[in-house]
């Protein structure tokens, strides 16, 4: 490979925006440079980036990419491609496929298919069950991102609800612990009294009521309430409430926090007045809520109690999704048009740059210990992303990379657009294109066992 040099960006990281340059050699970030570029750069390609904007790739800690057993939907390099194609250079995956992630074989399968095909990054959450403590306590902190539990019942059989189970994974694993938390019994109450009153075909508006904000924040405290008696290190997954905020600090930075939340796209993007308009395609678990549950989020992710934006990508075929209340499936998918949407924001003057730059990349490094990722430092891995901000385009289904080929921001006009998408140093999508090497690494994690 020769030397890339990027010049003339305005870069944005840690917190500043100044004009500079790059110098990529091989897989590693050589150099990081402010003034004038030095007239000789033999054997380096140059990429004039003098209108464009340059950050780091997002890291995206939360995707179902639905392989093995659900490819239908997906899989691992439709939509890691889709993921390089919105500026997301690393993923990290979720468990429930079929079979699903819950011994350490079926965890390096997935390795194993990541390492022939994706242009992104990867790692694998192990799931948690009632009955595989052995399993997550043979898990390598330093090779694998976290344990997922499920304390809802988003997920069936993945749930995890026996008291002295819960309370001996927050003790023993010593991992970070990725938590879906909703109360499997108010929801299960509150499914009851509509089935009784609508049948099956439950008008999707009441989605927000089933999976209510109590519900949330039942399960969320009661995370939170384990966490402080193990001194584990807990995420909270999608949190969809402002009722859930008042159990996060912001008085610490993110990296130094025992206790850290994520926010989701979608729960920045919709609400529940939105329901009427897209019906089933918002069905997601957690669900939407009100408008004034989705300001709380904008303004907890600006102030700082909500560390970290992410998507959780999970696609279904629009068969799928097309259907009654309770057979349409929840979920929807996110990664090639996350950032996008997160730059509206941004041209709306609701959210800095920085802060979303902080949001998407540098805390999940911090938050996970991603070794050499999430920044743009010299020695660490070449993952970049540019950024033409003034590039208006719609999003249309010609232009849809997932292998669902839907999106709910169809016939959206976005105003910024990714120009280019480095992966250690191999530039994996330039301008509509993607560049196919399946130059993918496995995430490590500073952390010891």
């Amino acid at each position: 490979m020769t030397k890339i040099l990027i010049r003339d960006a305005a870069i944005i990281n840690e917190g500043r925006k100044f004009k500079g340059h790059v110098l990529i050699n091989n897989e590693i970030i050589e150099k990081v440079f402010e003034g004038p570029v030095p007239a000789n750069f033999p054997h380096a390609k140059i990429i004039d980036a003098s209108e464009k904007v340059l950050i780091p790739g997002i890291i995206d800690d939360h995707v179902h990419f639905r392989e093995p057993g659900l490819t239908h939907k997906a899989d691992i390099a439709t939509e890691s491609r889709a993921a390089v194609a919105g500026g997301i250079t690393s993923f990290m995956d979720m468990p429930n496929t079929i079979p699903q992630t819950t011994t350490q074989n079926l965890l390096r399968e997935k390795i194993r298919i990541a390492e022939k095909c994706s242009p992104a990054n990867f790692s694998f959450y192990i799931g948690a069950t009632n009955d595989n403590l052995g399993e997550l306590l043979k898990t390598d902190p330093r090779e694998v991102c976290g344990i997922k539990i499920f304390m809802g019942s988003s997920t069936g059989n993945m749930l995890v609800d026996k008291k002295n189970i819960l309370e001996d994974i927050f003790s023993r694993s010593g991992m970070l612990l990725a938590v879906h938390c909703e109360d499997e019994e108010i929801i299960r109450n509150n499914l009851g009294r509509y089935k009784a009153k609508y049948g099956d075909d439950i008008p999707i508006k009441y989605h927000t009521l089933i999976r209510n904000a109590d519900a949330c924040y039942k399960s969320t405290a009661k995370a939170v309430e384990l966490a402080a008696k193990y001194n584990s290190r807990l995420h909270v997954l999608h949190v969809s409430t402002e009722k859930e905020l008042g159990l996060f600090t912001n008085n610490i930075p993110s990296e130094d926090k025992k206790i850290t939340s994520e926010v989701c796209i979608h729960h920045l993007w919709f609400d529940d007045s939105d329901y009427d308009k897209f019906g089933t395609k918002i069905k997601w678990n957690p669900a939407v809520k009100s408008i004034n549950d989705r300001n709380a989020l904008l303004n907890a992710v600006i102030n700082g109690k909500i560390d970290i934006i992410a998507t959780d990508h999970a696609p279904h075929t629009p068969d799928e999704k097309n259907n009654y209340y309770i057979k349409a499936p929840s979920g929807g998918p996110m990664v090639q048009h996350s950032l996008a949407a997160m730059l509206e924001f941004y041209h709306q003057g609701k959210i800095p740059l920085e802060n979303i730059i902080d949001k998407m990349c540098h805390a999940p490094a911090d938050i996970f210990q991603v070794e050499k990722r999430g920044y743009i430092r010299e020695n660490y891995y070449a993952d970049l992303v540019l950024l033409d901000m003034n590039h208006e385009w719609e999003v249309t289904k010609d232009n849809i990379l997932y292998k669902c080929k839907w999106s709910p921001f169809e016939n959206l006009r976005f105003h910024s657009a990714v120009t280019h998408t480095f992966v250690n140093g191999n530039i994996v999508y330039q301008d509509g294109k993607i560049i196919d090497p399946a130059c993918g690494k496995k995430l490590t994690f500073n952390r010891h066992n």
